[in-house]
């Protein structure tokens, strides 16, 4: 799938580095660069492109603001954090204004431009390296979840919402609600960007697909 992308960081060195590498793909192409968030929104106004590859320190603000910002003016914009800091906090926070990825800048360059490409065509991920809470859960997590509680979840991972599931699975908006609630407690996640994040650990290491 062909797609644009503006690169966002405040580094020259880095933000090159990354340009070239996107550039080399036939299926990515840079339309734009940005070293801040007011640089950033500026030009995803004049050039709109599909995704965004955003660095969380910037100068004038952080790179979740901006997040929130691009998709509140350009809904249909795909946006993914690419960091040094291993931060699960952080990562809740970007996959909270809308962030479809979270990747450390420690990844292989093949990554990035894989993770680009399922993101643009419409997968939520995170880079597994970047979950260092998930080794602590225990095994069986899932084991006192119905079976439409595991559907839920599986597409809860792709990053769809309520409506969105409820649409896929043939289920009421408040019933996928009541069903998100009762497996969030069962998991004991307190919040649904935690179950994100999970799943999204599990796949990268072999989990099984309830949803088909």
């Amino acid at each position: 799938m062909a797609a644009t992308v503006m690169v966002v960081d405040d580094h020259e060195v880095v933000r090159r580095g990354v340009v070239e590498l996107i550039e080399a793909d036939p299926d990515l192409t840079v339309v734009a660069e940005a070293g801040s968030a007011e640089e950033a929104v500026t030009r995803a106004r004049a050039v709109r492109p599909d995704l965004a590859l955003v660095d969380l320190r910037l100068p004038d603000e952080d790179g979740i603001t901006l997040i929130r910002r691009l998709r509140h003016e350009q809904p249909e914009l795909k946006c993914l954090v690419l960091t040094s800091f291993d931060d699960t906090e952080a990562m809740e926070q970007a996959l909270d204004a809308g962030a479809s990825a979270f990747l450390l800048k420690t990844v292989r360059a093949n990554e990035i431009l894989t993770s680009l490409k399922e993101v643009a065509g419409g997968r939520r991920l995170l880079h597994e390296r970047s979950l260092s809470w998930h080794q602590h859960d225990p095994d069986g997590i899932t084991d006192n979840l119905t079976p439409t509680e595991l559907k839920v979840l599986d597409l809860v991972g792709d990053g769809l919402s309520n409506r969105e599931i409820g649409e896929r699975l043939g289920l009421a908006e408040k019933t996928v609600k009541n069903h998100v609630t009762s497996l969030l407690a069962k998991t004991g996640f307190r919040r649904r960007t935690q179950a994100v994040a999970w799943v999204a650990a599990k796949r990268s290491g072999g989990w099984q697909r309830h949803a088909q």
